[in-house]
């Protein structure tokens, strides 16, 4: 059977449901969730759906259904169970020219619903041919994919003035959030650091603007300065940006400088979190920043801080980003400050990339062991690096994902 698939503005506009039971209330929540004004007509409903009528949302008639209350409607759900009742009120609604959704008998019925999903400003809507299991399974599919942007995603025809800070996590693309994913499928303009999961910039459509901003040890060839005008020019554009970052953008990856930039200048701005190397690196080692009997705490901190300061037990995990080329310095500090030289410490380089090493070593001697690592990489010290051991089988082991 031909059908013509259609969207319906209900709000504000009479909808009768005939029947209480479970389609009759699955269809008059969704209904009234479409902001139709709700009519149900039946001698007895479902808890639920009078537990809704009790809030005010449904008008309940609490009788049998007449001719009569098809008077004003726009649309009609009949789903009584009792044929005879579903066919009078499907011929009440074809003499009336009123479109009939008839549960159970879709051959008879001059509406259908489709199986549908929302994600974002997108609604999906599918027709199973008539096969509700079908239909629903491939809106679960198509929904799948666009929540994790494996579909287009981007506005063609209307500007929409977003920028997203979107945290790319440490390197392995499975590990960039769904959420991350989806506005990168939404992109205009494409942002990113050095350390952003940049095998995903090949997903993107040619016209996608791409701009690398990354910065290296000691060398930022954009100033800050220029990154947050940058994103706002963009943005009063009319474009999404996405601004993709290594790790989280509010980890040491001064998210915070461009949230209020963006804010200051009155645009629209999304913070999606990442999952941060701080820990995440430390995971793909073997190493627990934290563990019940070894550890309670951690403070993560970048190398070029004091450190003298820092709590010096061994059941308090250190965490050190950006700090190799300070690793000498920083372990003398540390151990002037009261750390045993012999506290466990683990340098890892290039987490979950296939090239990642892992070197380790105790405090004081560390520096001498891992001297020719290089960025990126982490350090951490404390009693958890001695269970490393245990979860990867040696030193350098790759990454257990």
């Amino acid at each position: 059977m031909s059908i013509f698939p259609l969207g319906l503005r209900l709000s504000g506009r009479r909808v009768l449901v005939v029947g209480g039971g479970h389609v009759a209330t699955r269809r008059a929540f969704a209904l009234a969730e479409a902001g139709a004004d709700v009519h149900v007509v039946s001698p007895a409903v479902s808890d639920s759906l009078a537990s809704a009528i009790g809030r005010g949302t449904i008008t309940w008639h609490q009788r049998g259904y007449r001719s009569g209350d098809l008077e004003g409607a726009w649309l009609v759900q009949t789903a009584t169970d009792v044929a005879a009742v579903d066919d009078q009120v499907a011929a009440d609604a074809e003499s009336r020219q009123v479109f009939c959704l008839k549960g159970g008998d879709p051959e008879r019925a001059t509406a259908w619903t489709p199986a549908v999903a929302r994600v974002d400003d997108v609604t999906i809507a599918v027709s199973g041919g008539g096969d509700a299991g079908r239909a629903a399974a491939l809106r679960d599919a198509l929904a799948t994919a666009l929540q994790t942007g494996d579909l287009p995603l981007r506005h063609r025809t209307h500007a929409r003035g977003l920028v997203a800070l979107v945290g790319g996590g440490p390197g392995d693309p499975g590990l960039l959030t769904s959420r991350g994913r989806r506005l990168l499928a939404e992109a205009d303009v494409v942002v990113f650091d050095r350390l952003a999961p940049q095998s995903v910039l090949a997903e993107l459509a040619p016209d996608v603007e791409v701009i690398d901003v990354g910065k290296q040890p000691d060398h930022h060839p954009i100033p800050q300065e220029q990154i947050n005008a940058l994103l706002v020019d963009r943005a009063r554009e009319g474009k999404v940006v996405v601004r993709l970052k290594g790790g989280d953008p509010y980890v040491f990856g001064r998210g915070g400088e461009e949230l209020l930039a963006c804010r200051e200048a009155g645009v629209e701005v999304e913070v999606v979190p990442g999952v941060t190397s701080a820990i995440a690196v430390a995971a793909a080692a073997g190493i627990p920043v934290t563990h019940r009997g070894v550890a309670r705490g951690f403070s993560v901190i970048t190398g070029h801080e004091a450190v003298g300061e820092l709590p010096h037990r061994g059941d308090h995990t250190l965490v050190m980003l950006m700090g190799v080329k300070r690793l000498r310095s920083t372990a003398e500090e540390l151990i002037a400050a009261g750390h045993d030289p012999h506290t466990p410490a683990a340098v890892v380089e290039r987490g979950f990339s296939p090239d990642q090493r892992t070197t380790i070593a105790t405090l004081g001697t560390i520096a001498d062991r891992a001297a020719d690592a290089q960025a990126p990489a982490i350090t951490i010290i404390g009693d958890v690096v001695s269970l490393a051991a245990a979860t990867t089988g040696s030193v350098g082991a790759p990454p257990t994902s």
